[in-house]
């Protein structure tokens, strides 16, 4: 099994470094044919129009939208989350459109507003510790989109930051920030299924 980490712009050593933690073997993918050799991808975070614009700009779009839609299991965290989803609160910018989720990009201000925090996720036993960096939300999502975590704003709303769709992972956080290695567990065992 090679997981793929989309290398054009961002945090992506980060995931290949948790990846090799967890002991398995990763690839970067900057080009449809490195693509063509990894069972999974991971989209990190960075900046989503650049990363949306240096994807059209390598031929990536179509190849990813392709394999993803085709159940290549995938994660994004942050800018991937928005990079994924079908649509954003906000300008247009490239996407997949693979995630059925509008997100709001910077939904929690500005990067003096990052935070971290523990959040409850369905299916593990101890809170998940998550590092927000002018991180988005997920505005609303679609009925096949499985709410795994959320968190509560100012004003007492829930907002969707961790989510499942099929074979795909979205989280506004950055969990290759934190020695937590749960996540990226997840999206393997996606990609042992597949």
């Amino acid at each position: 099994m090679t997981i793929g980490v989309l290398a054009l712009q961002g945090d992506f050593r980060e995931h290949r470094a948790m990846l090799e933690r967890l002991g398995v073997d990763s690839a970067e993918v900057r080009t449809p044919e490195d693509l063509g050799h990894v069972d999974a991808i991971v989209i990190p975070g960075g900046e989503s129009t650049t990363i949306g614009r240096l994807a059209t700009m390598y031929g990536l779009i179509e190849p990813l939208r392709q394999r993803i839609s085709d159940g290549m299991p995938a994660f994004g965290t942050c800018a991937g989350m928005i990079f994924l989803a079908s649509n954003t609160v906000g300008p247009d910018q490239p996407q997949l459109g693979v995630l059925d989720a509008t997100v709001e990009r910077n939904a929690f201000g500005r990067q003096v507003d990052s935070f971290e925090a523990d959040l409850d996720v369905t299916g593990l036993d101890d809170p998940v510790h998550a590092v927000f960096i002018r991180a988005p939300w997920i505005h609303k999502v679609g009925g096949d989109v499985q709410v795994l975590a959320s968190v509560t704003d100012d004003e007492g709303h829930e907002h969707p930051v961790f989510v499942r769709q099929g074979r795909i992972l979205a989280s506004s956080f950055h969990p290759e920030l934190t020695d937590d290695t749960r996540l990226h567990q997840m999206l393997i065992e996606l990609t042992q299924e597949a």
